[in-house]
C-alpha cells in the first residue's frame, strides 16, 4: 500500500506537471453536489444571539451568564458559547445528516450543560452544505475553529486562543469527527486544525463501507426473495415485491425466508448480539436503512462514480449451510469503480477516509441495535486503527440501545468525560471488545457503559430518554 506520504507527494508532483503542460491525475471534476445553492435559514441568516439554556438543581446561574453567538462563516450557519469561567478549552460539536433541503441549519450538542457546567466553551456548525458532505462538514468545522477568537472579538469579548480543542459528533457528525483527526484530513483539508481528543458517537466511522453495507443488505434481500440479479439501481420496481416475501408486516413480523434474511443481516452489522432483534422488532432505524436501497452508488450526488463494493462479503445464514453456500452462488456482487473517491489537489476526498491513523484520545460509543448506522462500523474502526498500530489511542463502548444514536445523555457525558481525563492525566479508560464474536454474543454484552438512568436535557426537564424495558434485560443490573 501506498503510504500518505507518498500519495501525497504524487499529487504535489502532478500539479507541478500540470503547470509545465502535463499531468499524471485526471483534472478536478465538478459533481451534482456542487450545483445546489445552499444558504443558512432564519435566525441564521444574520447575526444574533440565541437562548440561554434553562437552569436546573445542580446549576442556577451558569446558564444564564455565557456569551452566546450565532452568525453566518463562508456560508455556514454557527452557533458559538462561552461561559463566563471559560476554562481555556473548545469543544468543536458536529451534527448528524440534516436531510438534502437547501436551507442550511445549527444547533447545540447534546452535552451542552456539561459543558457549560464545566467551563467549556463550544461552536457548531451548520456546515456550509447539506446531503451527506463529510467535506463540507470536516472544512466548515475546522474554519470555525480556527475564527473562534476572531468571532469573539467581533462581540466585544477578548479571548486567548483555546489551550485546547476537542472534536465531537453524531452519525454523519461522527463520520465528520473520526475523518478531522486523521492524518490524511490534516495532510490535504484547506483548513488545518489539530484536535486533541475525539468521541464520535453512533458514527459513520468506517467511512464509505457504511453504503457497501447497505448494498449488501440489498443484494441478499433480493437473492432470497428470487431476484437476484435485478439491477441494484432498479430497486423501486420490485421493492414491494421482495419485502412481501420477506415480511408479513414490515419490518416487524418476518416470513420464514425472512428470518433467514433477517439472520443474514445480523451478520452483515456485527454480527449475534443484544438488541439486535429489538432493533427490528420495535421498528428501530432499519427502515432507515431499508430505505437506502436502489442507490447508484454516487451517494446522492456527493461522487460522480459508484463507490459501492461487495466483493469483500460473504453471508451467512446460522444453522444454514446448504442456504448460505446457495445465497452466496446466487447474490449479484458489486464492484466499484477505482477511482470514484480517489484523492483530490483541492482539499479532502469528498467522502473523507477513516484509515485509524491518529494519536490522540478517542472514546467512540455506538448502540447494539442500529441498524441505519450499524455496530459493524466500530468493528471496522477498531480494525483499521489496529492495522496501522493505533489501537491503544481508541476506546469504543457498547450500549444497549434499539435504534440509531439512541443515547442517553448520561452515557455521552460519560464518555466525553473519559476521553477529557485520559488526555490530561494519560490514564487510558476501559472499554469494550467490539471485534470478539463470542465477547459480542454474550447477553450481558453493553451492560457496563449503559447509563438508563433519569437527567435533565437540553431544556432543564428531568426524564428518561429511553426506556427501561428496551434498554436492559434480565442479564444486566438494574440500575
Amino acid at each position: 500500500m501506498i503510504s500518505m506520504r507518498l500519495q501525497l507527494s504524487v499529487v504535489g508532483a502532478a500539479v507541478l506537471l500540470a503547470a509545465c503542460g502535463g499531468s499524471s491525475i485526471p483534472p478536478e471534476e465538478a459533481r451534482v453536489q456542487d450545483t445546489l445553492i445552499f444558504k443558512p435559514a432564519a435566525p441564521y441568516a444574520t447575526a444574533t444571539t440565541f437562548d440561554a439554556m434553562a437552569a436546573d438543581a445542580s446549576d442556577t446561574t451558569a446558564m444564564n451568564t455565557t456569551s452566546r453567538w450565532s452568525g453566518v462563516l463562508n456560508g455556514a450557519a454557527y452557533q458559538v458559547e462561552v461561559p463566563q469561567n471559560w476554562n481555556g478549552k473548545l469543544v468543536m460539536y458536529a451534527h448528524g445528516y440534516a436531510g438534502a433541503g437547501l436551507e442550511l441549519g445549527v444547533g447545540a450538542p447534546t452535552i451542552r450543560r456539561y459543558l457549560i457546567q464545566n467551563g467549556y466553551a463550544w461552536a457548531a456548525s451548520s456546515y456550509s452544505k447539506n446531503n451527506y458532505d463529510v467535506r463540507a462538514g470536516v472544512e466548515d468545522t475546522n474554519a470555525l475553529a480556527l475564527e473562534f477568537t476572531k468571532i469573539a472579538a467581533k462581540n466585544s469579548r477578548t479571548l486567548a486562543a483555546p489551550s485546547k480543542i476537542y472534536i465531537t459528533g453524531h452519525s454523519m457528525g461522527g463520520h465528520i469527527t473520526a475523518a478531522a483527526i486523521e492524518d490524511e484530513a490534516y495532510s490535504t483539508a484547506n483548513n488545518k486544525v489539530k484536535y486533541n481528543g475525539a468521541v464520535p458517537m453512533c458514527g459513520v466511522v468506517g467511512d464509505a463501507e457504511l453504503f457497501n453495507q447497505f448494498a449488501a443488505m440489498q443484494v441478499t434481500a433480493q437473492a432470497l426473495a428470487g431476484l437476484p440479479k435485478y439491477p441494484t439501481d432498479k430497486w423501486a420496481d420490485i421493492k414491494d415485491e421482495v419485502t412481501g416475501k420477506l415480511f408479513t408486516s414490515f419490518p416487524s413480523t418476518p416470513t420464514p425466508t425472512g428470518a433467514k434474511y433477517l439472520s443474514v443481516l445480523q451478520n452483515i452489522t456485527g454480527g449475534p448480539r443484544p438488541m439486535f432483534n429489538l432493533g427490528i422488532a420495535f421498528g428501530g432505524s432499519f427502515p432507515s436503512a431499508y430505505g437506502t436501497f436502489g442507490s447508484d452508488g454516487t451517494v446522492t450526488g456527493i461522487l460522480n462514480k459508484n463507490v459501492l463494493d461487495t466483493t469483500a462479503y460473504t453471508y451467512t445464514i446460522d444453522g444454514d449451510t446448504a442456504g448460505s453456500t446457495a445465497l452466496n452462488a446466487s447474490v449479484i456482487k458489486l464492484t466499484a469503480a477505482t477511482d470514484a473517491n480517489r484523492l483530490r489537489t483541492d482539499g479532502l476526498r469528498w467522502i473523507p477516509k477513516v484509515n485509524g491513523e491518529f494519536k490522540i484520545p478517542v472514546v467512540s460509543i455506538h448502540t447494539l441495535g442500529d441498524l441505519f448506522v450499524p455496530f459493524s462500523m466500530e468493528q471496522v474502526y477498531q480494525k483499521r486503527a489496529a492495522a496501522k498500530g493505533n489501537s491503544n489511542w481508541l476506546v469504543q463502548r457498547a450500549i444497549r440501545g434499539v435504534s440509531h444514536c439512541d443515547f442517553t445523555v448520561a452515557e455521552q457525558v460519560e464518555a466525553f468525560d473519559a476521553m477529557i481525563k485520559w488526555e490530561r492525566d494519560g490514564v487510558k479508560p476501559a472499554g469494550d471488545d467490539v471485534v470478539t464474536p463470542a465477547t459480542v454474543a454474550a447477553a450481558s454484552y453493553g451492560c457496563t457503559y449503559t447509563k438508563n438512568t433519569l437527567g435533565p436535557d437540553e431544556s432543564g426537564t428531568t426524564r428518561a430518554l429511553r426506556p427501561a424495558t428496551l434498554a436492559y434485560s434480565s442479564a444486566c443490573p438494574t440500575p
